[in-house]
């Protein structure tokens, strides 16, 4: 897992290097602050994990696992500006309208998007796993970062403060901001292995199951985690008057649904003849993460 991390790492690095031109140097530079060194990784782990599990290579499906990273970060950017959550740490440091200013924070962000689109569709992708996959792998991502993913959900979160008391509310806006742009990650890898349609929904049923997992156990680390360990400030929710799993089953019960949609996510492997020994770890290794 280390040496995938390293690889994501240097492939990140290498693929937003600075271009010489004065304008535009500064945006470059506020894309790598947020996006270099920081974060688990784990939506491109997932790529690079699946296409393994279908039976491709890593270094065909890192384009794919670096655009992932990118969206996701471009998120957290406008996330934390101050007409969104208004927040002034992410990642252990702090955040990039902090740093650069909203102007160019909104910039990184938009440049980051973009970026990712260019990282799906370019020379090397195309090479690695021919046009139709990148095709479609890049019609995947944009659907689950888009309206009907990640913005969707964002969307809810924005305009429900307050509002949301239902769980069924609650999955929805949760399946939208934190599962789709899981999902995405996941099907990437098995496309650009050149995996078949039941492994496609065995990934996408995980990514189901992690992601709630994932999102549940924030809930709680929201509440009870460290501002330093976790790398951002806590208590967003209630700032924000935000309803989620804690505040429907209370801090014991949120952790048992974190164990059982992890079970749920793991259950899904079974539809892969490669080992996914890594995949099932990775789920269990984020039931009682504490960043």
């Amino acid at each position: 897992m280390n040496d995938l991390l390293n690889k994501i790492e240097k492939a990140l690095d290498e693929y937003t290097s600075i271009p010489h031109s004065h304008y535009m140097d500064k945006v470059f530079e506020a894309m790598r602050y947020s996006l270099l060194d920081a974060g688990k990784r784990v939506r491109p782990m997932l790529t690079l994990l699946f296409a393994e599990a279908a039976g491709g290579s890593i270094e065909n499906a890192m384009p794919f696992a670096l655009a992932v990273e990118m969206i996701h970060t471009y998120s957290l950017i406008h996330d934390d500006l101050p007409l969104m959550d208004d927040d002034d740490m992410r990642r252990g440091k702090p955040s990039n309208h902090i740093v650069y200013g909203e102007d160019i924070a909104l910039l990184a962000g938009d440049g980051l998007l973009t970026l990712a689109f260019e990282a799906c569709l370019c020379e090397k992708a195309i090479s690695a796993v021919g046009y139709e996959k990148a095709a479609k792998a890049a019609l995947v991502l944009s659907k689950y970062a888009g309206v009907r993913g990640m913005v969707g959900g964002q969307c809810i979160d924005v305009m429900s403060a307050g509002k949301i008391t239902r769980e069924n509310e609650l999955f929805e806006m949760v399946s939208g901001k934190t599962v789709a742009l899981l999902k995405a990650a996941s099907i990437m890898g098995v496309i650009a292995a050149g995996g078949n349609e039941k492994q496609v929904k065995a990934a996408e049923d995980y990514a189901q199951g992690l992601g709630m997992a994932f999102q549940i156990r924030d809930d709680i680390l929201d509440i009870t985690g460290d501002p330093t360990t976790l790398g951002k400030n806590v208590g967003i929710d209630e700032k924000n008057d935000r309803f989620n799993y804690v505040s429907l089953y209370g801090l014991a019960g949120a952790q048992i649904l974190v164990e059982q949609f992890t079970d749920e996510a793991i259950k899904a492997l079974d539809a892969f003849e490669n080992s996914t020994l890594e995949l099932k770890n990775y789920a269990l290794k984020l039931i009682n993460r504490e960043k």
